[in-house]
């Protein structure tokens, strides 16, 4: 069994109680002619698992109430990850019984979320350079159901877009086209309040399309980012995923970083 990473861990109140759904139950249909036997957020990236890129990049930030949206090959992710204890963090267990999609996910572990006003909702298979604290002091400033962070990419081919006011509201939530222009897509990081969970119907629903569109007038944010983006869902992307693996471990913790040196007035 491999060491957990030994990063310092910066202790943040405002975070620490705060829980993150991450989901990791897709079936990742596109990696399986490189990845047949593992769920995709287990891709190996350098000498870990990608899933454990997100991992390490909540925990450096203070976040430490994990809950695993699991479904496809859960066994596999849950024997990788246990209780989270290598990490110093919680991990938790929402195992869909049947493919429920994004929003089915979230709806299906509500019961992870009864103390929260607010909370987190990340893809296991991205991952974008955020600094959780400025996200999440956004999202309760705007005072909308949701915030999404997003960030401006020169190809939106194979994204759906989000447009946005000059008050940072989304207006409107666009397909994928697979036109090769700039423009602003979702990256995979959402902050909710409870509220959005009376929106979402039992059973298999997506976030993008049967639920984020509904919001808008209940007040949906964004929140834009700079850093590194890149999610794993094609082979392409997974391959360059894998050649980047450095850069993504440092950007993972790079906010880590930036708050020790603020704390020590550097």
């Amino acid at each position: 069994m491999k060491e957990a990473d030994n990063t310092p861990v910066r202790r943040d109140s405002s975070l620490e109680e705060i829980p993150v759904l991450l989901l990791v139950g897709g079936m990742g249909t596109r990696l399986r002619p490189v990845l047949s036997s593992k769920p995709k957020p287990l891709a190996p990236v350098g000498d870990i698992p990608f899933l454990e890129l997100v991992v390490l990049q909540l925990r450096s930030q203070g976040i430490r109430r994990l809950v695993m949206c699991t479904g496809h090959q859960a066994d596999q992710i849950k024997e990788e990850f246990s209780d989270g204890r290598r990490w110093d963090v919680s991990i938790e267990y929402s195992n869909e019984p049947k493919p429920l999609g994004t929003a089915g996910a979230i709806k299906f572990a509500e019961r992870f979320l009864t103390q929260a006003s607010d909370f987190l909702v990340m893809n296991g298979d991205s991952l974008l350079e955020l600094d959780f604290r400025k996200f999440m002091q956004f999202h309760l400033e705007h005072g909308g159901w949701a915030s999404i962070a997003v960030r401006r990419v020169p190809e939106t081919a194979r994204y759906g877009t989000v447009q946005v006011d000059e008050l940072n509201r989304v207006v409107r939530f666009s397909e994928k086209m697979g036109i090769k222009e700039p423009g602003i897509v979702n990256g995979g990081v959402y902050a909710f309040k409870r509220e959005i969970l009376q929106q979402i119907p039992e059973g298999a629903a997506s976030l993008e399309k049967d639920v984020l569109p509904g919001i808008l007038e209940h007040g949906a944010f964004a929140f834009e980012e700079h850093g590194m983006f890149i999610d794993i869902g094609t082979p392409e992307d997974y391959a360059r995923a894998q050649a980047l693996y450095q850069t993504l471990s440092e950007a993972a913790l790079s906010h880590s970083r930036t708050r020790s040196r603020e704390q020590l007035g550097h």
